[in-house]
């Protein structure tokens, strides 16, 4: 038996909780104050995963435009999605919930801009 201790990030409260695992699956969660904070631990100790928001330039431009993943990512593929995204080439016009990176490095997911670029 293995125990974990984590901070929920899912609301102000930041429960610290405690999260037991036996051969690598999760038996117990303790010190979360809702049901959001327990599906959190399982998932982190797990399989954690993250948005990952950057900037990208854009061609003739001064400002960049800002992206995100359209989901969650696993967390041990943010270093190739972020160096995918300084390989990008952008050009205006790009419109907000574009995707400006379909199915990034093989997750299934797209990276979307997040605001207009006229």
């Amino acid at each position: 038996m293995k125990e974990r201790i984590i901070t929920c990030i899912n609301c102000p409260m930041g429960c610290r909780m405690t999260v037991t695992l036996e051969d690598g699956k999760v038996t117990g969660v303790t010190g979360n104050t809702c049901k959001r904070g327990e599906k959190y631990a399982m998932q982190e100790v797990t399989a954690p995963v993250r948005m990952v928001t950057a900037v990208v330039p854009v061609a003739d431009r001064r400002l960049p435009v800002s992206v995100k993943t359209r989901e969650p990512i696993p967390k041990a593929r943010i270093q190739d999605c972020m160096a995918a995204l300084r390989q990008l080439h952008l050009s205006a016009p790009i419109e907000a919930g574009q995707v400006v990176l379909a199915d990034v490095c093989g997750t299934g997911i797209d990276v979307i801009a997040t605001r207009t670029v006229s």
